[in-house]
């Protein structure tokens, strides 16, 4: 049994989560934090009955040194000092929050040498949208140009999408053709740039996690679209990170790494 201590408990993605760990029979919620609804049991958070772990500090949560996995949905603000605490802690952690730096990553990497702990940091834990951007990265060896286009509710505090700036990363150093050269009569429009990508976020209430990857060559355009219509989406590739963390040493980066894509 893996004992998991859930981080932004009480917010949607922390909730899902939660039930998640409850609702596998590999994983056992062993605490939940966050800096609201504390006290409050988390069976009721979830409408289910009561189940004995309510919300608390961090700290509180890992002192009965039993925690296997600590995993982080929270915000770029308090994600570093969640990882120094679960690490000084001898805790793995799984890491989905959005907007973390590569220098954040870096201090990440060196926090897990430090302690000998484990992390899997990804930008998307969706299955779908890991397999967007490997088809991307593929399609990007034969097409001339891409652009990108990502959706997402009104909520998210970062932009463009770390999923959306991994694929960028992927494809631009296969992208051949030349960089658009269009005057923009409205500063902006032709969205922001990573080397020779463009990139549009778009953010709306009703929308999760979207993202479409649009390629464009002679004669042809070609469309890779992943959806996320339901936070569940992430539930799997999440699980999967769980289980798999204390197998790979160090710091993993993307959920593909542990896909075998």
């Amino acid at each position: 049994m893996i004992n998991v201590v859930v981080t932004g408990a009480a917010g949607k993605m922390g909730k899902e989560i939660c039930k998640a760990v409850l609702d596998d029979p590999d994983t056992e919620l062993y605490g939940a934090v966050d800096i609201v609804d504390v006290g409050k049991d988390v069976g009721d958070l979830l409408g289910r009955s009561p189940i004995g772990i309510k919300i608390t500090g961090l700290k509180k949560a890992l002192s009965g040194k039993g925690t296997n996995v600590l995993v982080d949905f929270t915000h770029a603000e308090a994600v570093m000092e969640n990882a120094r605490v679960a690490a000084a802690n001898g805790v793995h952690m799984v890491i989905g929050t959005t907007g973390l730096t590569e220098e954040g990553k870096q201090d990440i990497k060196k926090l897990c040498a430090d302690n000998n702990v484990n992390a899997i940091i990804a930008a998307n834990f969706a299955i779908g949208a890991v397999l967007m951007m490997k088809f991307a990265e593929t399609a990007a060896r034969y097409m001339n140009r891409a652009e990108i286009i990502e959706l997402h509710h009104d909520q998210k505090r970062d932009a463009p999408s770390g999923t959306s700036m991994e694929t960028a990363k992927l494809i631009s150093q296969k992208i051949k053709g030349p960089k658009v050269e269009s005057n923009e009569i409205l500063k902006g429009a032709l969205g922001g740039r990573y080397e020779n990508v463009h990139i549009h976020s778009v953010r709306l209430p009703g929308f999760v996690a979207h993202q479409e990857v649009l390629f464009g060559g002679v004669g042809q355009v070609l469309s890779i679209r992943h959806d996320s219509i339901d936070r569940t989406s992430f539930m799997p590739g999440v699980l999967m990170a769980i289980k798999a963390v204390s197998e790979h040493p160090g710091v993993t980066v993307g959920l593909d790494k542990i896909m075998d894509l």
